[in-house]
């Protein structure tokens, strides 16, 4: 694993735990050897996040859009910074750059990031893991309306099952791997010439 892309805030929210935990996942990855692709900014979930990662020796990739939004200030430290024309292409060159996608807790910008590299990869658009990492519990009741999706048919089961749900950085980044790994086994028996 190359990158993780993390989905995440620019506010911390009102509890600790959630800082704490932006700052856990960071350092986890930077510890591992492993670049951060995320959104930008030096405030907030990611701001946390970065900081950590850069602390810890890790190389971190911003990439913000051109019109930043009054909330998201830019972060001045990063390893790459990389500014595009819109959110759209943000997200897109963050897909482009990552292996695996994370979400922090966050609100509806983490939300709709998360939502979409689970309808790409739904689509077939990636084969990338996609995990929250559910601190204190933040995620549960998501997780509750996936599961209410799944039982009233709007969700299958093939679907549900793209999302991995850890509330420890390490477990969530193991799982992942593992993940990966067994997509890019998938990938090459399903190639042509493949024996």
């Amino acid at each position: 694993m190359r990158r993780v892309c993390v989905y995440a805030g620019s506010r911390t929210g009102l509890r600790p735990e959630y800082v704490d935990a932006a700052r856990a996942l960071g350092t986890e990855i930077a510890r591992r050897g492993i670049g951060i692709v995320y959104g930008g900014a030096g405030v907030g979930m990611m701001g946390a996040l970065a900081d950590a990662a850069l602390e810890a020796g890790g190389k971190v990739i911003g990439v913000a859009p051109r019109r930043a939004f009054p909330d998201e200030v830019t972060h001045t430290s990063l390893t790459e910074m990389r500014i595009v024309g819109s959110m759209h292409r943000r997200k897109a060159v963050m897909t482009d750059l990552s292996d695996v996608f994370i979400a922090l807790p966050g609100g509806f910008g983490t939300l709709d990031e998360l939502f979409e590299a689970i309808t790409w990869a739904q689509v077939g658009l990636h084969q990338k893991p996609i995990g929250l990492l559910n601190v204190s519990g933040y995620y549960d009741p998501l997780m509750a309306f996936i599961d209410h999706a799944l039982a009233e048919g709007f969700i299958g089961q093939e679907h549900r099952a793209l999302l991995c749900v850890e509330s420890v950085p390490a477990a969530l980044l193991d799982q992942l791997e593992r993940r990966r790994i067994a997509a890019r086994k998938r990938a090459r028996q399903k190639a042509p010439g493949a024996s």
